[in-house]
């Protein structure tokens, strides 16, 4: 048997949006119970059944896994609840509760198919005239739509309202004028924000789509607000669709959002890392090693082309492959790679090791002397920090003349 299904809805006095959510839950019901598993369902606050009663429910008909899941078309944790926190305090209750917490419904193609349904069945009805001739007729680019949320004090929660707007006019509404955003409450536009938006566009019937799932007094307040408007624009034709509803259509939402928890329990991919891997330099015996571990990012799988250069054997290098002419110092531009920042008097007799020097290895054809720049471990360090190619002429010359002063950066004036 699969764990039961817990929906938890928003709280509210209101009697019709109760008994409404009361009928989707037994809707829900009959559909799984071919699977088989329990429906349940409750309110965080304001209204009964009360979510800690419908928990304590469940596990007290042996049920210790469940599938929580917010009966709401937003992620608006303020205007829902803390469900991770009720959640929590449950688990206090009943240690041995374990719950998988399922997304929000919208906005979800099958979502806004139901409001493209509820916005033909406010099209097709006809208004009722007093008048003895006939209305003229409303062409689809003079209708308009509002689609209505509940509004929220968290702006992302808006972006997601306007997202469902510009989705539902570019896959349901494409032949209307537009498609407007407003909001009951806590934020802006409201309903007769988003209708004066319409008629300023020429709209001459406006259809307010509310962005709701159940009736009760959102939905009045929405519609109030909307005749508000109407009776100070004559003018305009205004009509008021339906919410969603408890329907089969819904219903497919919460089954799939139910089956898409119950796949992700207990198969959260592993974390991703990218290892290195090191390939030690072989030793040569009597000779030192000139390249060191080399290390590899073992990402994917390494091709035929790639090349790793584990030690650079002097034996194996063959100097005569080497083009003299390629290598001949009468090739470097002088202007480009100055002779005057090689600095012989620099280098130190004692640091170097003749012993350690393999002649048999060493073609003295191609080596040009003037070319060698015998400079101290020390003097390379100091043109690798400073970036130039001489020594202590060059730090002068960067310090502005002052071997203790600040280095001056690219771009920055110096303040000696």
């Amino acid at each position: 048997m699969k764990p039961p299904l817990l929906l938890i809805g928003h709280g509210t006095h209101d009697e019709t949006g109760v008994a409404e959510f009361g009928r989707f839950v037994h809707r829900l019901r009959c559909r799984l119970d071919g699977l088989p598993a329990e429906v349940s369902g409750g309110f965080i606050t304001n209204a009964r059944p009360q979510l800690g009663q419908s928990i304590a429910s469940l596990v007290a008909r042996g049920h210790h896994h469940l599938v929580a899941l917010p009966l709401s078309l937003t992620g608006d944790r303020r205007a829902l609840g803390d469900i991770p926190g009720t959640m929590a305090l449950e688990q206090e209750r009943h240690p041995t509760l374990e719950y998988d917490l399922g997304r929000p419904l919208g906005p979800d193609p099958r979502v806004l198919k139901l409001l493209a349904e509820r916005l033909a069945d406010a099209r097709a009805e006809m208004p009722r005239f007093v008048a003895d001739e006939p209305p003229a007729e409303i062409t689809p680019g003079e209708t308009a739509v509002v689609l209505v949320g509940h509004g929220s004090t968290d702006p992302a929660v808006n972006a997601e309202v306007h997202r469902v707007s510009r989705l539902f006019w570019e896959t349901h509404a494409a032949d209307l004028l537009t498609v407007e955003t407003a909001y009951v409450s806590h934020t802006r536009p409201g309903v007769p924000g988003g209708l004066e938006r319409c008629r300023r566009l020429g709209a001459k019937r406006v259809i307010v789509l509310p962005y709701v799932l159940f009736a009760g007094a959102v939905l009045e307040r929405i519609w109030a607000q909307a005749l508000a408007y109407g009776a100070n624009h004559e003018g305009l034709d205004i009509r008021c669709a339906e919410v969603i509803g408890d329907c089969e259509g819904l219903a497919d939402v919460v089954i799939d959002r139910y089956e898409e928890a119950l796949a992700g329990a207990g198969h959260s991919p592993a974390p991703v890392t990218v290892p290195t891997v090191t390939r030690p330099a072989a030793a040569v015996s009597g000779r030192p090693s000139v390249v060191g571990p080399v290390a590899v990012p073992a990402i994917g799988t390494a091709g035929p082309d790639v090349a790793v250069i584990e030690t650079l054997d002097a034996d194996a290098l063959d100097v005569e492959a080497f083009d003299a002419e390629v290598l001949s110092p009468e090739a470097f531009d002088a202007e480009v790679f100055g002779t005057e920042s090689f600095d012989p008097e620099a280098f130190d007799a004692d640091g170097f090791d003749p012993e350690a020097f393999d002649p048999d290895a060493f073609d003295g054809e191609s080596f040009e002397a003037e070319a060698f720049d015998g400079r101290t471990e020390a003097a390379a360090e100091t043109d690798t920090m400073i970036g130039a190619t001489g020594h202590a002429e060059a730090v002068t010359e960067i310090r502005g003349g002052s071997p203790d002063g600040p280095l001056a950066q690219p771009g920055v004036a110096s303040a000696v």
